[in-house]
């Protein structure tokens, strides 16, 4: 059975947009275990405070979480997306409360008890829903706070001693009383894990115990999965349920590939979703949440590459209405970075700030901020070789060959300087060499290398590879950070990238290297955002999507290969 812990993945279900986690805001861990809700925000809401008992600890397991002590044990569990059960065997009390203790015009929780079915309802200003509590079983011991202004604590607190069980659903406006439970509290466990396990079986039907972490990982995207609402125009793999409660406009692409297989209708909306979005100009947004779309920065051009890998693991072939979808929607994107990210009689692409390419603060911006580099002009590559491939596929006039080829050829001719790819500075032509990562990711175009840079770029990888995989920094550079976000750390999405593209330029054993010890370091340090490269600990937001996804994507190709060798 899969057991975590609650202070690194939040326990949650596919479609609900709140989670319960000690985990109330970025890196703020609270003593009791809160119903935290990803709508307008991350916004902590009612605070479930056990009765103190001796060794309580909580369990948490994809079907059902457990405060348990040797006194007696309260359960909670997921009816629906929106809708909770918890029980109380009679040896464990708890006070379920409003989370803000003040109320005033513009914010906090209201508590009112409802007419019309008699139960207690909180009322979130944050979130505009309701969270309406009805008994089932028992009685509340005290119920304080009921129409009440201003400060003060606002909760209905159950008793140890005797046994009670609670419904807590999330609405808006209005829905019919909670009425007699259909199903009894067990058949409601079953089902949820029987949910979890036809997601698991669907992803991941090749996990052994030679991947052990795959569960976990299929566990961290379902869990993560809301329902469309908002500008979330999909259902969608949130970055986690923690606070990096977004969709970035390249973490999406791992996820979607992670869940090709498995669930092909969920893989394809993960890849749409920024695509419907997509501005004028062809510019995807920075991020989406349930309340905001940002178009201050863009992410770079992976989608190509992640179009192609997708389509290679769905279990049947696109039909060509939805292959010319996605060629519009790519050649859109592609003109943007050709059409307004070029300078006037330059060839090649720059980014505006290191946030555009997804590594904020790598090293190879410390020269400056607006430049022109390698990995982008590598991505735009693998970019428009994908349009160039539909366009023979569906039979339509060759327009991106020659762009590709541009791109290619400027890529060696002004970023490679014989012995490494440098950043160029658009306008004075001044360049800048890197001991970033960053700099080698044209490993990415695989079997278009030319053997010399290859053979180098492969050198330079080398240097990168810790015992726990690819560090972004080397661990002897002066410029080395152990938690320095994109100067330092290992991260999932350049090590599948890497890992690609070593793979189809025929450097297997490296590649086979950079994923053994990255699904090692997953498997013994979880799926947090990024890692340390010397220790392996992990580092940031502990329950991030990408991560469990890479692993995923990881984990199939080895098993696959294992197979194949008998």
């Amino acid at each position: 059975m899969t057991v975590f812990d609650i202070r690194d993945i939040p326990f949650s279900h596919r479609g609900s947009w709140f989670g319960i986690s000690p985990v109330i805001a970025e890196n703020t861990y609270a003593d009791d275990l809160h119903l935290v809700s990803h709508q307008t925000g991350m916004h902590p809401i009612l605070r479930f405070a056990a009765s103190a008992a001796p060794d309580l600890t909580v369990v948490a397991t994809p079907a059902k979480l457990a405060w348990r002590s040797p006194a007696g044990a309260i359960e909670l569990v997921y009816q629906t997306p929106d809708t909770i059960r918890l029980r109380s065997d009679g040896g464990l009390g708890m006070r379920i409360a409003a989370a803000a203790t003040t109320l005033t015009p513009f914010s906090g929780t209201y508590l009112y008890r409802d007419p019309a079915s008699g139960a207690l309802v909180f009322t979130s200003y944050e979130t505009g829903r309701r969270y309406r509590l009805t008994v089932l079983h028992g009685s509340p011991l005290a119920v304080e706070g009921v129409e009440m202004l201003g400060a003060g604590d606002r909760f209905a607190e159950f008793p140890a001693g005797v046994p009670w069980e609670i419904a807590i659903e999330e609405y808006e406006t209005a829905r019919p009383p909670f009425g007699r439970p259909e199903h009894a509290f067990n058949d409601v466990v079953t089902a949820a894990q029987a949910a979890f396990d036809a997601f698991a079986d669907a992803i991941a039907p090749w996990r052994t115990a030679a991947t052990p972490a795959a569960g976990l990982a299929a566990y961290v995207l379902w869990s993560a999965t809301v329902a469309a609402g908002g500008f979330v125009t999909r259902p969608a793999v949130l970055m986690s349920k923690h606070w990096m409660d977004k969709v970035w406009s390249w973490d999406h692409c791992f996820n979607a590939i992670a869940l090709a297989a498995g669930e092909p209708g969920l893989a394809l909306d993960q890849f749409l979703l920024p695509f419907d979005h997509q501005d004028p100009a062809g510019a995807l947004p920075d991020s989406i949440t349930h309340s905001e779309v940002l178009y201050n920065f863009v992410k770079p051009p992976i989608h190509g590459w992640a179009f192609g890998l997708l389509r290679r693991r769905l279990g049947e072939p696109l039909d060509p209405a939805r292959l010319i979808e996605a060629y519009d929607l790519m050649s859109r994107w592609a003109r943007f970075w050709l059409d307004h990210r070029r300078p006037p009689g330059d060839p090649l692409p720059y980014y505006q700030h290191g946030n555009d390419s997804g590594w904020d603060n790598a090293t190879t911006f410390d020269p400056g901020r607006v430049l022109q580099t390698a990995d982008l002009a590598a991505l735009l590559t693998l970019h428009l070789r994908e349009l160039s491939a539909l366009e023979t596929e569906l039979g339509l006039d060759h327009s991106w060959d020659e762009v590709a080829a541009e791109v290619e050829k400027d890529l060696l001719d002004r970023l490679w300087d014989g012995e490494r790819f440098v950043a160029r500075r658009p306008g004075d032509g001044a360049t800048f060499p890197s001991g970033s990562l960053l700099a080698l990711m044209p490993i990415a175009l695989g079997e278009a290398l030319p053997a010399e840079v290859r053979d180098r770029l492969v050198a330079g990888l080398r240097r990168h590879l810790t015992g726990n995989g690819l560090a972004t920094e080397p661990v002897d550079s002066p410029d080395y950070a152990a938690d320095g976000y994109w100067r330092g750390p290992i991260w999932a999405p350049s090590t599948v990238l890497v890992e690609d593209g070593l793979r189809r330029a025929g450097e297997t054993a490296l590649a086979d290297e950079v994923s053994e010890r990255f699904r090692a370091l997953c498997e013994r340090s979880g799926f947090a955002e990024n890692f340390d490269a010397v220790t392996g600990r992990g580092l940031r937001d502990r329950a991030y999507t990408w991560t469990a996804a890479c692993y995923l994507i990881l984990a199939e190709a080895y098993e696959g290969r294992r197979r194949a060798a008998g």
